[in-house]
């Protein structure tokens, strides 16, 4: 492969996925305009009206790379992957063996996918692919209890057959419950993550269009908010500060003995988070206290608008950029993640790397990606609670207070001088009341080389909307007797 296929491949999967996911949308879309013209219609005027539209055309430039690219790229094993993706996963089987005999069970699995298999028993059992082989000829024998077999390890694979019938001795005096487990996969693991980036994109058009139906005033107000904030010359500035920034990163010489990769992805998943926050402070200030202050919001609320909805509008509306943000700088920074592995190689005198290990480098840091996005609306839903009491100033030096003290807090309960009652107070204090954005970071991780599991993803999620919630909450109390005259 050259270079450019090599880190080409991990973005080229990505734009598959999410346009599988586009399609998926599309089809639907065309359902619903054969069956209700005038919902097909209203589907098509939400698009084009919010920050669903420059969404989309990232959609359709991802669609266009993987339409142009797909000569270099492997088609043939991406199609037979997703073809056999049903049919792989945990195959199980539980047998008795009597003592002194042997029994037979059968299993089957295609042996080029298979990842690695188990067998569980409390006697000695001598497992063969043949009949009467025994402990005198035996393919391998379970022994202290459990064999297990995984494409590293120095034990044979055992296994050549698509169905075979496993025969199992026991020479024990006693009865023994043999208990079997055999892994596959496809040819081409990564598959897996087309589903997710489809799901991920089918997920987030179907959230936004289940705004305006819930709620048509809150719909209206957070279109409103989002469409001007990303008019804003501040936001273009900002977006296109992190993409220079993305780029610049690759060449910068960070001189750590080969871990140049683990720093990239630090400071560009960094860059990112502190641009969208600084993006929702502003924009918080901006659309919230500044209307309040000029007297706009006293026009939207003599309009069949209720403060509720003013507040949750304005916020939604701060949401998207947010989103929007991170979708457009997201994808740059994927793409400088891939491009840096085979960059550094070069530049090292290494050989071409294999675009699996690209592929990891970029699979390992989206999680981060959507914990820095929640970091984010959670400092947004902060900044748009201050806002309904104080000016713009007053709000960022709160915000930034907040920030600092966010991933300080955990950190000064848990140090030595926390031992001072008072102190140790102040820490719990600030993690109960402050959001502990501790738990967006994923440096740890990044250091180990490891990935962020789903469930901690799922925690950091119930808590970011629990927080918002509180935040939203808070939000309406402090307007709720605001004199807007």
């Amino acid at each position: 492969m050259s270079n450019l296929t090599v880190w080409l491949t991990p973005i080229w999967l990505l734009a598959v996925g999410t346009t599988l996911g586009a399609l998926v949308l599309l089809v639907g879309w065309a359902g619903c305009w054969l069956i209700h013209p005038r919902t097909g219609r209203s589907i098509g005027s939400t698009v084009k009206q919010g920050v669903l539209l420059p969404i989309s055309y990232t959609l359709l430039a991802l669609a266009v790379l993987a339409l142009v690219s797909i000569q270099v790229m492997p088609v043939g094993r991406l199609v037979s992957s997703l073809q056999r993706l049903p049919h792989v996963g945990s195959v199980s089987f539980e047998q008795t063996v009597e003592p002194g005999t042997e029994a037979s069970v059968s299993v089957a699995f295609r042996p080029d996918e298979l990842q690695s298999y188990t067998f569980e028993t409390e006697q000695d059992i001598a497992v063969h692919v043949e009949p009467d082989k025994g402990f005198a000829e035996p393919l391998f024998i379970v022994e202290d209890g459990r064999h297990h077999w995984t494409p590293v390890s120095d034990l044979p694979r055992g296994f050549d057959e698509d169905v075979i019938t496993l025969y199992l001795t026991n020479e024990s005096e006693l009865s023994t419950v043999v208990r079997g487990t055999f892994l596959t996969d496809v040819e081409m693991p990564e598959v897996h993550q087309l589903v997710i980036a489809a799901s991920g994109v089918v997920l987030l058009y179907l959230l936004y269009f289940l705004i305006p139906w819930l709620s048509p005033s809150i719909a209206v107000i957070a279109t409103a908010t989002a469409k001007e904030a990303v008019s804003q010359p501040l936001y273009l500035l900002l977006t296109l500060i992190g993409a220079v920034a993305l780029i610049v990163f690759i060449y910068i010489p960070y001189n750590t003995f080969g871990e140049d990769i683990k720093m990239l992805t630090t400071s560009g998943m960094t860059t990112i988070k502190v641009l969208a926050i600084m993006t929702a402070l502003w924009t918080a200030s901006v659309s919230v206290a500044e209307e309040i202050e000029g007297r706009t919001a006293l026009t939207v609320l003599s309009k069949p608008v209720g403060r509720r909805q003013f507040i949750l509008g304005k916020f939604l509306g701060i949401v998207w950029p947010i989103v929007l943000m991170f979708v457009i700088l997201g994808i740059i920074f994927l793409v400088t993640v891939s491009y840096k592995v085979v960059y550094d190689a070069r530049e090292s005198s290494k050989s071409v790397p294999d675009w699996q290990l690209c592929y990891g480098e970029v699979v390992r840091i989206v999680p981060g990606l959507v914990l820095a996005c929640w970091e984010a609306i959670v400092m947004a839903s902060v900044s748009v609670a201050i806002s309904t009491r104080l000016a713009m100033l007053p709000n960022l030096v709160i915000c930034g207070s907040i920030y600092v003290l966010g991933h300080l807090g955990p950190q000064i309960a848990k140090t030595a001088i926390a031992e001072n009652v008072f102190v140790a107070f102040i820490g719990r204090l600030i993690t109960v009341l402050l959001p502990v954005l501790e738990h967006y970071e994923i440096e740890g991780a990044i250091a180990g080389s490891s990935t962020v599991p789903l469930e901690y993803l799922g925690t950091a999620l119930v808590y970011s909307m629990l927080y918002c919630s509180a935040a939203m909450l808070l939000a309406l109390i402090l307007f709720e007797d605001r004199d807007l005259a």
